[in-house]
């Protein structure tokens, strides 16, 4: 087992189909994670009953929703999460300024919003087309101009590959705490990710939270693959 970092915020992601077996896996890994990521497959299957009984245990939510729809709507969603008690909830930058401005008000102080840039899983040639831009698009510049957005609204961060990382803090710094999923350790398969990092590459750049999903989960040892990347993040070992 290992102690929490002086580095990133480390978050395991709950990519389950139901409550059962997200909370076995919550149960597995007491002690070493205290901080979960609830996404629209578990959500959906859950709800916000299930988001209640992490509360009760004790531990953190990110609920990783990507809102997009109208302000008014995102602000009412936002509301809802908030009186869940989550710490974190995604919208989507690409619904402009005033959707993510919208969020950040009804989600009030207690629970940090983040804005969605490009999702990791798109290649340049893939969101070029489907953003109308021709073959290619400069993905970096795309995620730097999306974070200005969600800086100008006010909210808590951005999400953001580990590629546009260096990127957005260079241009940010601590006004924006970015959240990076894509993690791998080195040597592990992309899966489904077209865009990924290490996370001691990541820890360098300066991100704020780490989301560890199948490189952890679908390990052989899940238990000893979190703790060889606790460890590498300068968390020390207890047993």
């Amino acid at each position: 087992m290992t102690t929490a970092s002086a580095g990133p915020e480390l978050l395991l992601a709950l990519d389950v189909p139901g409550a059962d077996a997200a909370m076995s896996m919550v149960d597995r890994f007491a002690g070493r994670c205290r901080f979960y990521k609830v996404g629209l497959e578990l959500f959906t299957a859950a709800g916000p009953a299930f988001v209640g009984a992490l509360r009760a245990r004790g531990v953190e939510v990110f609920l990783d929703l990507k809102l997009h729809d109208i302000p008014n709507t995102v602000r009412a969603a936002a509301r809802r999460a908030a009186a869940m008690d989550v710490r974190l909830l995604t919208v989507h930058a690409s619904g402009g300024e005033a959707m993510l401005a919208a969020a950040v008000d009804g989600a009030g102080e207690g629970c940090g919003v983040l804005g969605v840039t490009v999702l990791t899983s798109l290649s340049p040639a893939e969101l070029a087309e489907s953003w109308g831009r021709g073959p290619w698009i400069d993905v970096q510049s795309e995620v730097v101009r999306l974070a200005g957005l969600v800086a100008g609204a006010g909210a808590h961060g951005v999400v953001c590959s580990g590629q546009e990382l260096s990127a957005v803090v260079g241009r940010y710094g601590r006004q924006l705490a970015a959240l990076v999923p894509g993690v791998r350790p080195a040597g592990a398969a992309a899966n489904d990710q077209a865009r990924v990092i290490t996370p001691e590459a990541a820890a360098a750049a300066g991100a704020r939270y780490l989301i560890l999903g199948r490189a952890v989960t679908e390990a052989p040892d899940p238990l000893a693959a979190w703790d060889a990347i606790a460890v590498s993040l300068g968390g020390k070992r207890l047993a």
